[in-house]
């Protein structure tokens, strides 16, 4: 057994829902109790009860750092991580000038293995201890990055990136070729230790009619997996995705007619949506998954939180790497306040926290496991030094409450930040 002491924060309403104060319950001088044998949290409380109630256990005492349920990453390209903040371009040519050429390097499994280890590295490094990730259309890109996620005793989703059009010869796939590949990484993968398959499609307009219909067929023979794919991410694509579907509604029809969409859709950006289609979103139980960094890097446009949640939407929160411009999820949070204060509203600390955790464990239909301190939960947990600057310490020096205390970092913390990040109770 192994006591972790520290202020603790965790959630226990949707504080988009509930008064966002009245939505944790904080410790200032809490504990976690881990399992080291199972990985799981045993209890959480007051340092004093538990030390009491745990007096053989190890002690880590990380004063006044604020312990909280590990960071969810709920939508990353881990192929791009080499190509992360590079310059000047919108979707299509992102995709044209930087992406393609780099993901066609990973039919090679060293090249796969080397990279999926670098983001793993970085992604712990920063907090984030589960990852929903595209791969490339290569096998040997999932079987990498499933691999390595294994080896560290990860929680971690993702699947082979299917395209059978509008890509590079060597990025192209077929129908068959992609429900098969899938299929066959689904079954050796799906479920084995801490990993989870995700059927994916990488948007509408690089995959045939005749593709989607497999992979939507797919998805039909096994819901117990996530789908994931892009949605509405800017204005041109939308276009685009008019002009290849005519026949189509809206963009959220195309994937609707297909049989990829329903409860643990996972639909990346969803920026620029009609009312039909948030309705039909919110009445199949889709989740959508904001990706602030990324939408304003490459200048896609600006997610409706504040519209979305009063309407009851499911959201998830990720950094969209390389799209987007940082690994790191506090990065993530404080993009998602910009862009909420545009929108008129200022979101606040707790909501931040919530989506970055619990909310966007509750998107993967992973609620019951991760996103929150809590006995039975698996103990992935990120440790924050709220002094981790000397901007940040004499900001944090005048606080009069947690959520004072916590959001400077929020807002200007790094890599810094992160005294400690725990992976099914290992410190990594």
């Amino acid at each position: 057994m192994k006591l972790l002491l520290g202020q603790t924060l965790s959630f226990v309403a949707d504080p988009f829902v509930e008064e966002p104060t009245a939505s944790a319950r904080w410790e200032r001088r809490g504990a976690v109790a881990v399992d080291e044998a199972t990985g799981r949290i045993v209890e959480v409380g007051p340092a004093e009860d538990l030390r009491a109630s745990y007096r053989e256990a190890k002690v880590v005492d990380h004063g006044e750092a604020l312990i909280l349920p590990g960071f969810i990453d709920a939508h990353v390209h881990y192929p791009q991580t080499g190509i992360i903040a590079s310059w000047g371009k919108r979707l299509i040519d992102w995709l044209n000038s930087y992406t393609f050429p780099e993901e066609a390097r990973f039919g090679d499994r060293a090249y796969a293995d080397e990279i999926a280890g670098r983001f793993f590295d970085l992604a712990l490094s920063h907090g984030t201890t589960t990852s929903v990730s595209y791969c490339t259309i290569h096998p040997e890109s999932v079987d990498a990055y499933f691999t390595v996620a294994q080896k560290r005793g990860l929680r971690a989703l993702g699947g082979k990136t299917c395209m059978d059009r509008n890509a590079p010869d060597d990025l192209r796939d077929s129908a068959q070729s992609a429900y098969d590949d899938s299929k066959a990484l689904l079954e050796a993968w799906h479920g084995v230790d801490r990993l989870g398959y995700v059927v994916t499609p990488r948007f509408a307009p690089t995959s045939t009619p005749e593709q989607l219909e497999a992979l939507g067929a797919l998805w039909g023979e096994h819901p117990e997996c996530l789908m994931q794919t892009h949605l509405s991410e800017q204005t041109e694509e939308i276009d685009w995705v008019m002009g290849l579907f005519p026949e189509a509604k809206d963009y959220t029809d195309i994937y609707d007619r297909f049989g990829l969409l329903g409860e643990g859709a996972l639909m990346g950006h969803a920026i620029h949506l009609s009312a039909r289609e948030r309705a039909r979103l919110k009445e199949v139980g889709a989740s959508l998954i904001h990706c602030p960094t990324s939408n304003t890097f490459i200048g896609s446009g600006l997610f409706d939180m504040p519209g979305l949640k009063a309407e009851g939407q499911r959201i998830g929160l990720a950094t969209d790497t390389g799209g987007g411009s940082s690994f790191s999820m506090l990065r993530t949070m404080a993009a998602a306040y910009d862009v909420g204060q545009l929108h008129g509203t200022a979101l606040h600390p707790a909501q931040l926290l919530w989506l970055a955790t619990c909310g966007s464990a509750e998107a993967l239909r992973l609620g019951d496991r991760i996103g929150t301190l809590s006995a039975g939960y698996e103990a992935d947990l990120v440790v924050l030094d709220m002094a981790s600057t000397p901007g940040i310490a004499q900001r944090a020096a005048r606080a009069e409450d947690i959520w004072e205390q916590v959001f400077p970092t929020i807002m200007m913390g790094d890599d810094r930040a992160v005294a400690a990040t725990y992976v099914a109770g290992r410190k990594v």
